[in-house]
């Protein structure tokens, strides 16, 4: 994600998305398939809280009580929608920042690097995005991971059939249930993001190097951090939102919120503060983790995925981007042709120096 790249990726093009689209798919796949289990402890903390007697560790004692009443399919209940959701979640959210980060640096200076409240809206605008377009998936996923808990109702028995019944017995506004502090987790990506990208920054400085050549190391670090500072600020949000999507597939059961005041109230009068932050600690063990898992193989894979599908196809010769001096080239072509220095080039010359190499590939392709 170099600077050159990122201004000339401005304007969308299909090899910009796929890289980006593709590297966040799989790196969402491969985080969520190695956190699930402690996913499920989350979930069911967030929306049942600490189960009675509790004694030893939360995070052990969980574990074992799923894996004794649900067996080990148990720390894997929700998996596929997770996985479903987080396949488009980061594909989307991943190839919306980039593409308003490269919008926002076309409006501003072209390479110079975003200031932190581009990075801010960048960021915010992919969350929105990305929440809007996955949040019936999250629902699954929620009641899914918790309905083990629930031995007095009909159990899903998959995603379809998840989403077949919510769509039937709740509509729309069921799948879209804890959509408003969806919205409002907008803040912590607004947060993470920014800081992953100065962190980054920092560490490129120091180490005399650009961000997109850090060690997978110095990317494992800076996500990590980033993680935690803006799941620490924003954790509460999550604990409604869970709540909310739960209560649809249990209606005569326990607290009925109205919404998001309400839920927020009646948490408030019945836990305290303490009830805003049930399963931070186990969400910290994670999504910090997951987070390192996430964006470190994004880097690596986005990387990888530049390499690997071709910029330039038909044009081996051609000079890289950051090679690429107009002046000088169209001296050397003129002479080449035979116009010498000093007279004015030919028109098919003219258009031939005056295209990029990338505008030359989306020609041919399209």
């Amino acid at each position: 994600m170099s600077c050159n790249d990122q201004a000339s990726g401005a304007s969308l093009n299909i090899r910009g998305l796929l890289c980006n689209a593709g590297a966040g798919a799989a790196a969402g796949a491969i985080a969520a398939t190695f956190v699930c289990p402690l996913d499920v402890i989350k979930t069911r903390l967030q929306v049942h809280g600490l189960p009675p007697a509790q004694k030893g560790s939360v995070i052990v004692t969980s574990l074992q009580n799923i894996v004794r009443n649900e067996g080990f399919r148990g720390m894997y209940r929700g998996l596929s929608p997770t996985i479903l959701a987080l396949l488009p979640n980061w594909a989307v959210y991943f190839t919306s920042y980039e593409q308003l980060k490269g919008l926002l640096r076309s409006r501003a200076d072209g390479c110079n690097e975003l200031t932190t409240l581009g990075n801010i809206i960048a960021a915010a605008g992919a969350g929105a995005a990305t929440a809007i377009s996955t949040n019936p998936l999250w629902v699954v996923k929620t009641r899914l991971q918790t309905q083990g808990m629930r031995p007095d109702v009909v159990p899903y028995k998959s995603v379809f059939s998840a989403l077949t019944r919510i769509t039937h017995e709740e509509g729309i506004r069921g799948l879209y249930s804890g959509i408003v502090p969806s919205l409002a987790g907008v803040s912590h990506v607004a947060i993470q993001f920014p800081a992953y990208e100065k962190i980054k920054s920092y560490m490129a400085e120091k180490d005399n190097t650009t961000v997109d050549k850090l060690s997978p190391g110095n990317v494992a670090i800076a996500s990590s951090i980033s993680k935690i500072i803006a799941s620490v600020m924003t954790y509460p949000h999550e604990v409604i939102r869970s709540r909310l999507q739960e209560q649809g597939q249990a209606k005569n059961i326990g607290v009925q919120y109205a919404g998001v005041v309400d839920c927020t109230k009646k948490v408030f009068q019945k836990e305290g503060i303490p009830g805003f932050y049930r399963g931070c600690a186990t969400n910290l063990l994670r999504t910090t983790p997951s987070a390192v898992i996430t964006f470190t193989s994004y880097e690596m894979i986005h990387r990888f995925l530049e390499r690997a599908i071709p910029q330039d196809k038909g044009y081996p010769q051609g000079p890289k981007s950051n090679e690429f001096k107009p002046r000088p080239e169209a001296s050397e072509i003129d002479v080449k042709n035979g116009t010498g220095k000093g007279h004015p080039p030919s028109q098919s010359n003219m258009k031939s120096s005056s295209i990029p190499l990338g505008n030359k590939e989306q020609l041919t392709r399209h």
